[in-house]
């Protein structure tokens, strides 16, 4: 009874999916034991959690930020461990990711404090205090926009304010239907971004042809017209498969003028003139060097390898023109992306352009490198048939998504606006 007015706040309460916020425990016992509890209901059903403990000071306060986790699903001082530390609660199904489909409502996290240090039958307690955070990827006046027009199925996010503003077009990988959520906090900061379905747009669901590489121009143009996006500022970033596509159209494509390439966990290995349905042939083709873990986990990155010598199947980086910045999980199982940006780098080196190159390198990170917070999973369902392995530890996953994302959103702000400090990106082909 003695500790019922124990107060809790969170700052800010309601902030975009990549802010920190800090947590505060106020008017505890010196010394007091207790459990900082974070829940979430994922629009597919499930739920996640993410716990830890402290000790309340002489004063009776524990602050997230500064304090000690003594265990917990984390423990050390960390900021941010409630939400990177977030997994399915006991009993859910194997293989979940944690994905916001809809971006248009925030994530809602429910904060809780409980008496002790406890680690289960959370849900059977009443917290001592409790506090419900809004994580949002959409900034207050970003503006959602479904795209329909020139055959494409798109979603475009503009930033708040009138603009002209850069331009981004945005690629997931190999999973299917439209991923808007890394488009939407894009916009967030400024860079108006159109995520881009490419392997299952609409055109495909009722033809049965998948696309072939002018539908990337077709989006590039898309945006390139949009009167709210300056014509010649335009970037592409692509994840995965997306980052084969985004490569081929940097390095090939006679209508796409890009300002900067981002490409996480891909590779430059494919046909160079295939199409999506050719480079997805290639790597069909050598189904064969899948591996499986012992509890029957897909490993996809022996796919593309060894690396081949025939300049046919790898994409000439040599010729790229614009800056490339290549974000590389040294535990990637699912795409060969270290020893890819390794190749990529010596033959910039030998064509002469490998100024125009940077590689972020992370040990043990898995493939999957989200906005930062995302709860790090190392296998999940993959298009709802196989569990795919991943990779990567929770605690250096979720530093690399976050000191990534920081040097992403540097990166395109320096290649997107003119900038006039000295020692800063060049354009001068442009």
């Amino acid at each position: 009874a003695e500790q019922c007015c124990v107060s809790l706040s969170v700052n800010p309460s309601r902030g975009l999916m990549d802010e920190k916020f800090i947590i505060l425990v106020q008017k505890a016992l010196p010394g007091f034991q207790l459990t900082i509890h974070a829940s979430y209901h994922c629009e597919d059903g499930n739920s996640w959690e993410a716990f830890a403990h402290y000790t309340a000071d002489a004063g009776g306060t524990v602050n997230v930020s500064q304090d000690t986790s003594l265990g917990g699903t984390y423990s050390g001082v960390e900021a941010m461990g409630l939400l990177w530390s977030l997994r399915p609660v006991p009993g859910s199904k194997p293989g979940l990711r944690l994905r916001k489909k809809n971006v248009q409502t925030p994530m809602e996290v429910t904060i809780s404090v409980y008496q002790g240090h406890q680690t289960e039958g959370f849900v059977d307690q009443v917290p001592l205090a409790s506090v419900l955070v809004e994580r949002w990827y959409m900034a207050p006046g970003v503006c959602r926009i479904p795209i329909t027009e020139e055959g494409l199925t798109a979603t475009l996010f503009v930033p708040a304010g009138n603009g002209p503003f850069p331009g981004l077009l945005d690629l997931w990988g190999g999973g299917g239907p439209l991923v808007e959520y890394r488009a939407a906090l894009l916009a967030s900061h400024g860079i108006a971004s159109l995520a881009l379905n490419y392997l299952t747009p609409k055109t495909t669901m009722e033809t049965g042809k998948m696309v072939d590489n002018q539908y990337f121009e077709k989006a590039y143009k898309f945006l390139q017209q949009h009167p709210q996006i300056c014509d010649s500022r335009i970037a592409m970033l692509g994840l995965s498969l997306g980052s084969a596509f985004t490569l081929k159209m940097a390095v090939y494509s006679q209508v796409m003028k890009l300002r900067c390439v981002v490409c996480i966990g891909g590779s430059h290995v494919q046909p160079v003139d295939g199409s999506v349905e050719q480079v997805l042939g290639y790597m069909e083709k050598n189904s064969e060097k899948t591996r499986f873990t012992e509890n029957n986990e897909m490993i996809w990155r022996d796919l593309l390898l060894p690396i081949p010598t025939d300049p046919s199947f790898k994409v000439d980086v040599g010729r790229l023109k614009c800056p490339l910045m290549l974000v590389v999980s040294e535990d990637d199982q699912n795409w060969p992306a270290p020893e890819s940006a390794k190749d990529m780098k010596e033959m910039m080196e030998r064509a002469g352009n490998s100024h125009l190159l940077t590689v972020l390198s992370y040990p043990n990170a898995g493939h999957l490198i989200e906005p930062p917070y995302t709860p790090h999973v190392r296998i999940s369902m993959f298009r709802t048939v196989v569990m795919a392995l991943w990779g990567g530890q929770m605690v250096e996953h979720s530093r690399a998504q976050e000191d990534a994302w920081k040097k992403i959103l540097i990166f395109l702000r320096e290649n997107l606006y003119d900038s006039t400090k000295p020692g800063a990106t060049t354009l001068s082909h442009l």
